[in-house]
């Protein structure tokens, strides 16, 4: 337990995985004071996963993927302030400005501790002609994901054309398309998930979407839209054109800063952390989406978007705020489900100068990346075990035998 004074004030702003597990983190660790969560969105706040996946195809409503049930917050005495964006922040004073979203006024609240669990934002590309553009829709909240619903009932099998190839635009094209949509995705790269995974894994899931009935197009930048009707066109800078009821942009996200920028935080792809959290502004913290945080496993400074990331450096940075500080070093995972396929993935492959594929069969298969002798990450398809593994692996720092690694009726043999 902590002897934190009573007058103490930790104000978390963002109410998303991170923010909310701080607050309930920070009681479990002693935290004696007030708590403040304070989030623009109105909505209890509720697990970021399901969106692109069991929510978007479901009729139910987003409370039943709430974090933490109300009486949960006032059990543990948690002030809840949705509906409120902070306007203003003063590191000197240790104050935030918020409009009230009970009474319609501008409210001034005073900080012991302020953490920064702000997220990020999705990216609309400027392209000419999307102020014109009808059903047009990013997904990264609830309401995102209402009006995308909403949109689909308006027209039977409607057809969606979803700008971006990544992990929630192909998760949403699966979605989709259980719904009876007629799916296009258009990725300006050569190959989908270009940025994240091999040429093997996209080549997989490219495969896999095609086998569903989702038209994957790569190399298309689109350049322009336009109205024929009600149908949005999307223009492409290679002269084809394409029509759709419903857009959905996923093309990724740019961090929210404009409150680190008021307190002079360093901003170098996130809000710069040390092994605690801490931001170099006295008394402010930063986790989740937003921090780009030290990784002594890795040795370099890297900024994650994975729920796994926001639950521990919440733990992380609670801890060090009641006086009982541990270093942040975990080991990044993440997962993706798309139609039937399970993607677990464990560690990061950049930097890798090999890939060893461990198959079973076409659908139950690991890739296994190195440098050198060092593995650095797993992606693993149906393959639980294969993760398990891995996880232990890389954690614990063990070389594997690569020889024999390709052969999956072996065990993965160590050095």
């Amino acid at each position: 337990m902590t002897n934190q004074p009573e007058q103490s004030t930790c104000v978390i702003v963002g109410a998303s995985h991170a923010g909310v597990n701080l607050a309930f983190s920070l009681r479990k660790a002693g935290y004696v004071g007030a708590i403040a969560l304070i989030d623009a969105d109105p909505t209890l706040p509720y697990h970021r996963p399901p969106l692109s996946k069991a929510y978007l195809i479901s009729d139910d409503p987003i409370e039943r993927n709430a974090l933490k049930s109300p009486e949960s917050y006032e059990k543990s005495t948690i002030s809840l302030h949705l509906g409120c964006r902070v306007t203003h922040l003063d590191a000197g004073k240790q104050t935030i400005t918020f409009d009230s979203a009970s009474n319609g006024t501008t409210e001034v609240m005073y900080y012991s501790q302020l953490v920064l669990a702000t997220g990020a934002s999705p990216i609309i590309p400027p392209i000419p002609g999307s102020q014109q553009a009808v059903n047009l829709f990013p997904l990264r909240t609830a309401l995102d994901v209402n009006n995308i619903k909403q949109a689909m009932r308006q027209k039977a099998a409607p057809k969606v054309v979803i700008i971006g190839g990544g992990y929630i635009g192909l998760e949403t094209a699966a979605s989709l398309k259980k719904l009876g949509a007629d799916v296009t995705v258009l990725e300006r790269e050569e190959r989908i998930l270009a940025r994240v995974t091999t040429p093997t894994m996209s080549s997989y899931f490219t495969n896999l979407h095609e086998q569903n009935d989702v038209n994957i197009l790569c190399n298309k930048n689109v350049e322009g839209l336009s109205l024929k009707g009600n149908i949005n066109q999307l223009h492409c800078d290679d002269d084809t054109v394409y029509e759709a009821d419903i857009i959905i942009v996923g093309v990724g996200v740019r961090v929210n800063t404009e409150l680190a920028k008021m307190a002079n935080i360093e901003i170098d792809n996130g809000l710069k952390v040390n092994e605690f959290g801490a931001t170099a502004t006295k008394n402010i913290y930063a986790i989740g989406d937003c921090s780009n945080h030290f990784n002594p496993h890795y040795g370099r400074f890297i900024r994650l978007e994975s729920v796994q990331n926001a639950v521990d450096q919440a733990k992380c940075v609670a801890q060090a705020i009641c006086g009982q500080p541990v270093p942040y070093n975990t080991i990044p995972w993440f997962w993706s489900d798309q139609f039937d396929i399970k993607l677990q993935m464990v560690g990061l492959s950049e930097g890798f100068t090999d890939v060893v594929v461990r198959k079973e069969h076409t659908d139950k298969f690991s890739l296994w990346y190195f440098n050198g002798s060092q593995l650095l990450a797993v992606d693993a398809v149906n393959n639980a075990k294969d993760y398990v593994v891995a996880t232990k692996t890389i954690k614990n720092g063990l070389v594997v035998d690569k020889t024999t690694l390709g052969d999956h009726s072996t065990a993965v043999q160590f050095l």
